[in-house]
């Protein structure tokens, strides 16, 4: 009797592959402006910085004026009592959210919008900052933390500084068991070993009670999703001739 591959497990979206939502404290993204005008701004104050097993970075947690409560990414230096600004008209300041137009060349920026209004999609994570290196009257083109330039809406937000939380992978796991529990946070499948190593009901690739380094590993071209494994569609096969 046959047996599903990971891939097919994995698409099939049972609980064991499926992020545990619920523990999360809240949807981290900037706040709603819709009711708020283009030359405007609102005051908030941090009342907390909390951890969240869903984001690698610290979460903080701001109150503003208007009675609305929030979730943001918590920037480096940023602590409670601290007064933000969002809004159209706040001022260049780390911790501040304003649209990139309003944002000088040059300045590091973080959870940028990918499209006006969606909350932040780009540079959320520990220790990372985007910089913006140039604009026009139809786009600001940002420098990604992996050097590459991209162009956003004029109208996209981000807020200004570094995100917190940098150094959070220098400190070494040392044992399996802190990766698994890195792992559990977010139910990630963890360990994942090759296909050799398998059983044959487990994988194509598995039994024969060794690894075998003979067997073509070339998926078909029109195979199923769960029957790619191995080399999709790879340019070259064979041993390279010198």
């Amino acid at each position: 009797m046959g047996k599903n591959l990971i891939q097919q497990r994995r698409g099939k979206g049972t609980l064991r592959f499926r992020a545990p939502g619920f523990r999360y404290i809240g949807e981290v993204k900037h706040r709603n402006y819709a009711t708020l005008e283009k030359a405007s701004k609102v005051l908030g104050i941090v009342v907390g910085i909390e951890h969240s097993s869903g984001h690698y970075s610290p979460v903080a947690r701001v109150k503003y004026d208007d009675g609305q409560e929030a979730l943001q990414v918590a920037q480096e230096g940023l602590k409670v009592g601290d007064c933000v600004e969002a809004g159209f008209a706040s001022e260049v300041k780390s911790g501040n959210t304003l649209p990139l137009l309003q944002v000088p060349e040059g300045t590091l920026v973080c959870n940028i919008e990918g499209s006006p209004g969606d909350g932040g999609k780009f540079v959320r994570s520990t220790g990372l900052a985007a910089k913006v290196v140039s604009r026009s009257d139809k786009e600001i083109v940002v420098q990604l933390p992996s050097k590459k330039l991209k162009s956003f809406n004029l109208w996209c937000r981000a807020t200004v500084g570094l995100v917190a939380g940098a150094g959070r992978t220098e400190k070494p796991l040392l044992k399996a068991s802190n990766m698994m529990f890195k792992k559990m946070a977010r139910n990630k499948f963890w360990p994942q070993v090759k296909g050799q190593s398998m059983n044959a009901v487990a994988h194509p690739h598995g039994g024969s009670r060794s690894s075998k380094k003979n067997k073509p590993t070339i998926a078909k071209r029109f195979a199923s999703a769960g029957g790619k494994v191995g080399h999709l569609r790879p340019r070259r096969t064979g041993r390279v001739k010198l």
